[in-house]
């Protein structure tokens, strides 16, 4: 099934500046393995050695899968995945 995965700025240099890269899969864990051979490099810094980093947010078209099925959640032909680096920081002002 192909999903069209979004790329964040910071992670464009693996996909060759592209914002948007199409993936294959049925989980996010498969379309993230098959974005790894679109991308090389990217699961590096998408995963620990525990799993997906924790600063890293993932979105199935518009749903947090932390409240789905995590890595195992099932995707659709024509979804969107959009990864997002969290952000922290700031001033106290």
């Amino acid at each position: 099934m192909a999903v069209l995965v979004k790329i964040p700025t910071p992670l464009r240099r693996f996909s060759e500046g592209k914002t948007t890269v199409e993936a294959e899969g049925t989980t996010i864990s498969e379309v993230f393995q098959n974005l790894e051979s679109e991308c090389p490099g990217i699961l590096e810094r998408l995963y620990d050695g525990e799993g997906l980093r924790r600063f890293i947010n993932v979105y199935l078209n518009d749903e947090d899968i932390r409240f789905l099925n995590g890595e195992r959640t099932t995707v659709n032909d024509g979804d969107r995945v959009s990864i997002i680096p969290a952000i922290a920081g700031g001033s106290r002002r």
